[in-house]
């Protein structure tokens, strides 16, 4: 046997964490059960540990810069050890305030917050022996990019990434020796406004985190006799900001003029930052796919590129032409019914403004130019091509750009739109996620808690995820207020003021433990529990503040409900509610958000605070625990007066919620069971749920008929996940509608609608975590489908389950893992590691 994915904390070989007691992850291969480990590093070795856990923490103090070399033997169920595994090394970043000696440094001119800026480029020229080791600990308020002897500095782009800059600034490390040269070099960086200064929200508010950008970094290096040197920035550091790029927003775009060099004429600013810079330990964002376009030429005769994938990311080319030309870029996600390049779908307008702009406006200089997007990142299938030089399609190519998450989860049927939309809710994931994960990658772009919410399964499924929701978490915490209220989209900046009442929204803010507790459920790793405990008992209690609370104008009547129930239904605080079920089905209007939404918020409070009681009991906090449980049945009981007149609906969340949430006596279950299959006849079969309980529906329906679920499933009519690959999408949409063509205008990229795939691994093909080193597989077929089959990659190894509607199932189980397998029909059985056919 032996140990394989080697990782540190979650993260392949890791630079510039500051985690103490770091967490040295494995999975094994060739061999069925893991009996025993051994670790060595330069300072450390376990000895022989009996256990089967994956996992080990490394338990030595680890000082500023300190680097580990570790590998890992194995002993299979027989106690025969293995080889050892390749070696893995992480490295720690500054750990202490003071190993900060560089200072923060700006532009040297004062800001007029009303106006925009041109990048400012920063320089700094040394002299050095030989190099045989070199870091460079670098952020910015802003986003940079630094160059040393012209060669770019990592692979990571839109750095330092979207943080509150207020509260919390990630810096990155760079591992920069094979850059240096014996004798003179040059070190060059460039500060845009990126999420610090620039366009956030629908809006595109700027200055939202402050409006002076300013950069920080320290070259730290040692040459070939152990002799160490430090560069760091300060005011000798040359600067100008009359370099090519003279625009730059992370949202509306680029102007550059490739006539213009930098000058580097003045000195940098000295200035100051009262933020300590601290390691993201998530994965960084980099460039993924690239694609090629297609010309189409619209009724107006508009040249429009179409790179026939809808993609977050930015445009590279390479073309010839005069001094002066011009080349105007737009980028959109759609055509309009007449075939002709639109942004009407993502942009918003009033008189003296419109954004997105999503374009690039380039100023050719003589000869061959090449350009590709720096400091701004687009949601886009198509370019509109506009200007003065000649071009063909092949000069351009569209470039991905997401956080790099390793793909885990992967799956294919005998349904070809179901395929393509899983393969659109896949690359929706990419899309809206960079470095936090979004609603969309156009108008609004901003980081919304109910969109993670409910995708955080899905997401888990699909990537090795843990790094990235574990920083996500982080921010959600940095706003957290007094009372324990948590916000609606973290981090916060871009929010328009009249937003602010909806922040403590339950299937919003709820995330604070809903997303620790699945955490602990899919990885088996309890350390965000214990990490944010007190402040998950903080907006526990909030939850329980409003309980019996009066709401307001706005608020429902309790009529007839009695006084010791009474005091526990939530009816106070403006919420979202179910959200954006379908317009035939529930018409929304302004009342709905400025009244409270008491069905809905007393059902998410009993279940909250359900899985409260038991994440306290795991914790070992008894007497927590018991309040938490005391409140999640006075609140259930409370749900079921609320409702008892109201499951005679055929709106299916009134149905789908209390289901899926078990908040409901037997009678009213069996009635809702019943009255939920009816209200689907009446719509024909397809989706009438909103944002809420659109994910939860499939498991619901499973648990009344399996047919049921695959019938909902299989709908190709609007309102239904079909209906998007049907209608030609390569990402999820944020309306049922989709395109203009088709009678809605809204983003074409959110991935929310496309949680339903955690279905598909889940119950569909039934894998599912149920403890460490362990699963349940319990394949459900049903529908029309002759096959299906998942394979998923999981913190304990790569895990599989297929089956054909000829009664065929083929089931994977990792090294070093068991599982309970229950096919239809049969008694369970317990198997260990292996490749078995039923």
């Amino acid at each position: 046997m032996i140990a394989i994915r080697l990782r540190t904390e979650y993260l392949k070989d890791p630079i510039g964490i500051d985690i103490q007691l770091p967490r040295l992850m494995w999975n094994c291969a060739d061999g069925v059960t893991q009996t025993a480990y051994r670790i060595v590093t330069e300072a450390w070795d376990s000895g022989k540990v009996e256990s089967s856990t994956m996992q080990a923490v490394y338990p030595l103090a680890l000082s500023s810069r300190e680097i580990v070399h570790w590998k890992v033997m194995l002993w299979d169920e027989n106690d025969v050890p293995g080889k050892w595994s390749e070696q893995a090394v992480f490295e720690m970043g500054l750990l202490q305030p003071e190993d900060w000696h560089a200072r923060w440094i700006s532009g040297d001119y004062t800001v007029d917050p009303k106006k925009r800026y041109p990048v400012d480029c920063f320089r700094r020229t040394f002299t050095v022996d030989e190099i045989s080791k070199a870091r460079l600990y670098i952020t910015s308020c802003g986003t940079y990019e630094a160059h040393i002897n012209g060669q770019r500095v990592g692979d990571l782009v839109l750095t330092p990434g979207h943080t509150d800059y207020r509260l919390r600034v990630q810096y990155q490390t760079y591992d920069v020796t094979s850059l240096l040269q014996a004798g003179e070099n040059e070190i060059t960086v460039q500060v845009a406004d990126g999420w610090y200064r620039g366009s956030l929200g629908a809006w595109g508010l700027t200055n939202q985190y402050g409006t002076e950008t300013k950069l920080i970094a320290q070259l730290e290096m040692t040459d070939v006799h152990g002799r160490t040197a430090r560069l760091s920035t300060g005011p000798s550091w040359d600067w100008s900001n009359d370099g090519p790029v003279r625009f730059a927003d992370n949202k509306d775009g680029e102007i550059v003029d490739a006539n213009l060099q930098p000058s580097y004429e003045g000195k940098a600013k000295a200035t100051s930052y009262p933020v300590i810079p601290t390691a993201s330990n998530n994965v960084p964002v980099k460039e993924h796919e690239r694609f090629t376009p297609a010309l189409i030429t619209a009724p107006s005769g508009a040249k429009v590129l179409d790179f026939g994938q809808n993609i977050t990311g930015y445009i590279e080319f390479t073309i010839f032409a005069h001094a002066g030309d011009r080349l105007l870029l737009r980028c959109g996600e759609m055509l309009d019914k007449e075939g002709e390049f639109t942004q009407n779908n993502i942009q918003v307008s009033r008189k003296d403004k419109t954004t997105p702009l999503q374009q690039i406006e380039y100023i050719c200089k003589e000869g061959e130019n090449h350009y590709k997007t720096t400091f701004a990142v687009f949601g886009f299938q198509y370019v509109l091509v506009e200007g003065d030089p000649g071009w063909a399609p092949e000069d351009f190519t569209s470039i991905a750009v997401y956080s790099d998450l390793e793909q885990t989860g992967f799956f294919e049927s005998s349904n070809e739109l179901l395929n393509r939309f899983f393969h659109a809710t896949v690359w929706s994931a990419k899309g809206n996620h960079l470095d936090i994960p979004t609603d969309c990658p156009t108008r609004e772009r901003h980081g919304w808690t109910g969109d993670a919410q409910i995708f955080f399964e899905t997401a888990a499924y699909l990537f090795d995820f843990a790094a990235f929701s574990e920083k996500y978490l982080h921010d959600i915490y940095d706003w957290q207020k007094k009372d324990g209220k948590l916000p609606q989209i973290a981090p916060y900046g871009g929010v328009d003021f009249y937003m602010n009442v909806m922040n403590g929204s339950v299937g919003w803010s709820d995330i604070g433990i809903l997303l620790p507790y699945r955490f602990w459920k899919i990885y088996g790793d309890q350390r965000l529990l214990l990490q944010y405990y007190d402040r998950m008992v903080k907006y526990a209690d909030f939850m329980i503040s409003r309980c019996g609370s009066w709401g307001g104008p706005f608020a429902k009547r309790l009529t007839g409900m009695p006084a010791h129930l009474k005091k526990y239904v939530v009816n106070k605080g403006q919420s979202y509610g179910e959200w954006l079920e379908p317009a035939d089905v529930f018409v929304y209007d302004w009342k709905d958000i400025a009244a409270p939404h008491p069905e809905v918020s007393t059902a998410y409070t009993a279940y909250v605070l359900g899985l409260m009681a038991e994440i306290s009991e795991q914790t070992g906090h008894a007497a927590d625990a018991e309040r938490f449980r005391t409140y999640s049945e006075g609140c259930r009981a409370a749900y079921q007066a609320l409702v008892k007149d109201a499951l005679d609906t055929d709106r299916q969340a009134l149905l789908v919620r209390p289901l899926y949430m078990d908040l409901l006596d037997e009678d009213q279950t069996a009635y809702a069971k019943e009255r939920l299959i009816q209200a689907l006849e009446h719509y024909g079969w397809r989706l009438g749920t909103g944002f809420l309980s659109t994910p939860l529906i499939l498991d619901v329906l499973a648990d009344i008929d399996i047919e049921a679920a695959y019938r909902l499933l299989e709908n190709e009519e609007m309102p239904g996940w079909l209906f998007m690959p049907k209608m030609g999408a390569t990402t999820v949409w944020e309306s049922w509608e989709g395109t203009q063509a088709q009678g809605g205008v809204a983003s074409l990229n959110h991935y929310s609608k496309g949680a339903v795939c955690t279905w598909l691994f889940t119950t569909m093909c039934g894998i599912r975590v149920d403890g460490e080193n362990h699963f349940t597989i319990a394949p459900q077929p049903g529908g029309h489908f002759t096959y299906a089959k998942a394979c998923y990659n999981s913190v304990y190894g790569q895990v599989e389950s297929g089956w054909t509607s000829e009664g065929r199932f083929t089931i994977s189980i990792p090294a070093g893992c068991g599982a309970t397998v229950l096919l239809p029909g049969k008694e369970p059985v317990e198997l260990t590691a292996g490749r078995y056919e039923f």
